[in-house]
């Protein structure tokens, strides 16, 4: 590869500004620095490792905070002071004041947030609803330009305020879906 294909290639993938996309994966590639933004999000933007390290012991042993023992706490609490903060900084995404045990959110992870979003398992995903609801509508459409009773009987006008409320209201669902299903 040429330099300047080098180059193009790494622009592209940045867009300038921000972390890389290569970046954003490595950070996120690991679900307890996954866990370390999600309880950023949920719980302020500030916390100290130790209750941090507390939580993701409960979430990943399935026990209540109360219940982490302190092996259980101090695994975590090493792997996230050795490994995954100091990893999650140099990404940009976090402040990590190790001396005082201080971990912060930056302006930086609000890139995060289109990667973490959630998809529950029994969830249709938005992009084949609206591909079914376009192919729905396109043969109601069909059916009365056709005139095929009963959809012949029905005005051009009215299907298209039809179609504007049934995309409409599908638009404002899935604005709602995604906000409940944003981590923080």
């Amino acid at each position: 590869m040429t330099p300047q294909l080098a180059k193009q290639a790494a622009s592209s993938d940045t867009d300038g500004e921000g972390p890389s996309r290569d970046e954003v994966f490595t950070a996120l590639s690991n679900r307890r620095r996954r866990n370390v933004i999600k309880y950023l999000k949920t719980n302020g933007t500030e916390a100290r490792v130790r209750d941090i390290a507390e939580q993701l012991a409960a979430w990943e042993n399935d026990v209540e905070v109360p219940a982490v023992t302190y092996k259980q706490r101090k695994r975590v609490y090493t792997a996230l002071h050795q490994s995954h903060l100091p990893k999650l900084a140099a990404s940009g995404f976090i402040d990590y004041e190790s001396d005082r045990g201080l971990v912060s959110l930056t302006e930086e992870s609000r890139q995060l947030e289109v990667y973490l979003e959630i998809v529950s398992e029994n969830e249709i995903l938005w992009a084949e609803y609206y591909v079914g609801l376009a192919v729905v509508c396109g043969l109601l459409a069909t059916a009365g330009w056709t005139g095929t009773a009963p959809f012949g009987a029905v005005s051009g006008y009215a299907y298209a305020a039809l179609f504007t409320l049934v995309f409409g209201a599908s638009g404002i669902a899935h604005r709602a879906s995604t906000k409940r299903n944003r981590l923080g």
